[in-house]
């Protein structure tokens, strides 16, 4: 295991998804489960997600439409906090979720939009509020 990009990618993820959130991950670790999370935090978190070719903001929304795309809608809830984290706004969002309608077909963009409706938006004081209960739905 490379220790600065494993580092790295822990440092990554916890500003990207939320230290708690991540924390709460960790915290779960267990010797089945070890090896895959050490994989996610060096490769996914720390090697690709340091990439200089993209930046923050543009890696979520790529991962918003892959997500969808492969109907992950539990990963999907999860990166639409960090895309929000990372500076994509509401309306940029909401052209995200409309883009995939339009590419991966009508039940992704519904499931896409129910997962993080307007109406839930604006009935909780902030958007990390709702995503956080939907995370823990």
């Amino acid at each position: 295991m490379d220790k600065k990009l494993h580092d790295q990618g822990l440092e990554n993820r916890k500003e990207v998804l939320g230290a708690d959130y991540v924390e709460r991950s960790m915290s779960q670790v267990d010797d089945f489960n070890r090896e895959l999370q050490e994989v996610l935090n060096e490769y996914c978190w720390g090697k690709i997600w340091s990439g200089k070719g993209l930046d923050r903001k543009q890696r979520s929304i790529l991962n918003l439409g892959m997500l969808a795309a492969l109907g992950r809608s539990h990963e999907f809830k999860l990166h639409f906090r960090g895309a929000l984290n990372n500076g994509v706004s509401i309306e940029e969002l909401k052209d995200v979720l409309l883009q995939i309608t339009g590419y991966c077909g009508f039940p992704a963009g519904v499931e896409s939009f129910r997962s993080v409706s307007y109406t839930h938006l604006r009935a909780h004081e902030t958007v990390l509020d709702l995503v956080c209960r939907l995370l823990l739905e």
